[in-house]
């Protein structure tokens, strides 16, 4: 009995060694996995041609942010191809977006790819790029913002609702659905406009290596075609990701057979909890686009 009950303890004490090897091992495992991956990110370890997709309505996104600062740093990525199909979105969205792709450009070339729709905040963020490329039907330009707001008083008067807002100035809350926009309040946002629009003029003047006077002719809110934007000097070229792909060949160097690898984007509805928050915290538009906000947009799709 005494063998017996020797022989089952042994076989214990070696099963409990086993199981921490075996853990040991697994932590080794995940180490390796974790210094590979913050090492590579997600674009491999071979040379490659990043891709970046800008579609549907474009605002500040703090994830694509820090994917585009990693790729920045990313040697093993030579260039960077932009492809937007976007009616735009807020001024912010695109003004950030532009900015990010100009810090890439100061490491690697970066070509904008523009589909069917690159408008607004979608050409402010193309101007980011050192070479645009658009199809010769392409509807792009739109170059303008506005600020968008309801007066609803007199519904309110049919309903006997009467409204009454306390505030520290005149001004604060203008523009304000609950009172008539007074001369002064409209103004003070006409300046808003005026200043933000002459922002987004000063950057196609700049990018696109125009006069001021010539910008300004163009940049009346009105949209082009392809055809029309390679005319106006909006763009450089008509075409796809093969033309971007010559383009980076011929005059930077980069083998143009290169691999395409799309920028991946680690986002919080990955999780249970965003995907929620994706399903029932953002249905509605005005979610997403309040039309109290300053805005450079041409035609949303509610998608």
């Amino acid at each position: 009995m005494a063998l017996e009950a020797d022989r089952y303890f042994d076989r214990r004490r070696l099963k409990r060694r086993l199981t921490l090897w075996r853990i040991i091992a697994i932590a080794a495992i995940v180490a390796i996995v974790a210094v590979a991956f913050g090492r590579w990110g997600s674009f491999g370890s071979s040379a490659s041609i990043a891709t970046l997709d800008v579609s549907n309505v474009i605002f500040d996104d703090p994830d694509r942010n820090k994917a585009l600062k990693r790729l920045a740093k990313n040697d093993r990525i030579k260039a960077l191809i932009v492809r937007i199909n976007s009616p735009g979105g807020t001024v912010v969205g695109g003004e950030s977006l532009y900015l990010n792709l100009r810090d890439i450009a100061e490491k690697k070339p970066v070509v904008a790819v523009l589909g069917e729709l690159a408008t607004s905040a979608g050409y402010m963020a193309a101007l980011g790029a050192d070479h645009i490329i658009g199809r010769k039907s392409t509807i792009t330009g739109s170059i303008g913002v506005l600020m968008q707001t309801t007066e609803i008083t007199g519904l309110l008067d049919k309903l006997g609702i009467k409204a009454e807002t306390i505030k520290s100035a005149p001004l604060k809350a203008q523009p304000n659905p609950l009172e008539p926009m007074s001369p002064e309040a409209r103004a003070a946002a006409n300046e808003v406009i005026a200043d933000i629009y002459g922002m987004f003029v000063d950057m196609v003047v700049a990018r696109r290596n125009m006069s001021r006077e010539k910008v300004l002719k163009i940049a009346d809110g009105r949209v082009y075609t392809g055809r029309q934007a390679i005319k106006n000097g909006l763009i450089d070229a008509l075409g796809g990701i093969d033309t971007a792909r010559q383009w980076l060949a011929s005059s930077r160097n980069i083998d143009k057979n290169l691999p395409l690898q799309p920028v991946k984007i680690k986002r919080k509805r990955d999780s249970l909890l965003g995907l929620l928050d994706d399903l029932f915290g953002k249905t509605l538009f005005s979610e997403r686009l309040r039309l109290d906000g300053v805005i450079s947009l041409w035609h949303p799709e509610l998608r």
